[in-house]
């Protein structure tokens, strides 16, 4: 059976302006890779050999200090690629992607990936914008962390996940995803001891019932009127 990678390929900006025939091609030149939880696409400082878009699960994105401390970078969903820095020459992955549970990505490997570059002109420069947005997105993250309060950047950070991965269910939204109180904290650059203050607060208000690893946010609109915040 044709595996089938993505339902609206045409969506994604890799493969924006470019026709039906060319996204197919590009689709059918990737191979499936399949991991379990908790193995790893690729590992921090790793030559950068492929690139991915994932197709179902959840991958993190976790970087490494020199002295081995971890932190939680971003989390991917379906369909998202990742691994972009393999565009780039001669690079190494800046972080490590680890399968969050059960996954499969696409993948292309580099000599194709460069091959597919000079085939597609147009892939090239989508390919550029997905660096663009990658950089784009982690200057907008340093910017929270080096201006706003923490209560505001939690808030923004637990509404994007909801964003990404909520389920609605008869008591509100629950974030989908296996988060410790930990992971959050390391997500907006703050301590374990001010994430489990701020959720327990938010609790008391009824914004919000936390979990061990579980989120599930009893009125959104207060915590739009946190994240929006100006002061």
């Amino acid at each position: 059976m044709p595996f089938q990678p993505v339902a609206r390929p045409e969506d994604l900006t890799l493969f924006k302006n470019l026709s039906a025939e060319e996204i197919r091609s590009i689709l059918n030149a990737a191979r499936p890779q399949h991991l379990e939880a908790g193995e790893f696409y690729f590992l921090q400082d790793d030559p950068a050999e492929a690139f991915y878009i994932l197709i179902s699960g959840k991958v993190r994105l976790l970087q490494f200090t020199p002295d081995g401390q971890q932190t939680l970078l971003r989390i991917i969903v379906p369909v998202t690629p990742f691994g972009a820095v393999a565009l780039a020459e001669d690079e190494v992955y800046p972080v490590s992607a680890q399968a969050v549970e059960p996954c499969a990505a696409l993948v292309w490997g580099k000599t194709l990936l460069n091959q597919l570059l000079s085939r597609y002109p147009r892939l090239a420069v989508n390919a550029v914008k997905i660096m663009a947005e990658h950089v784009q997105e982690f200057q907008q993250r340093f910017t929270e962390i080096a201006t706003q309060r923490v209560e505001r950047r939690l808030a923004r950070m637990i509404l994007r996940l909801a964003h990404q991965t909520g389920v609605k269910t008869p008591q509100g939204v629950e974030v989908n995803l296996p988060l410790s109180r930990q992971d959050l904290a390391e997500m907006v650059g703050t301590t374990l001891y001010t994430v489990s203050r701020t959720l327990s607060q938010w609790e008391s208000q009824g914004l919000i019932r936390a979990g061990r690893e579980r989120i599930l946010i009893l009125h959104p609109h207060g915590l739009v009127k946190i994240a929006e915040e100006e002061t």
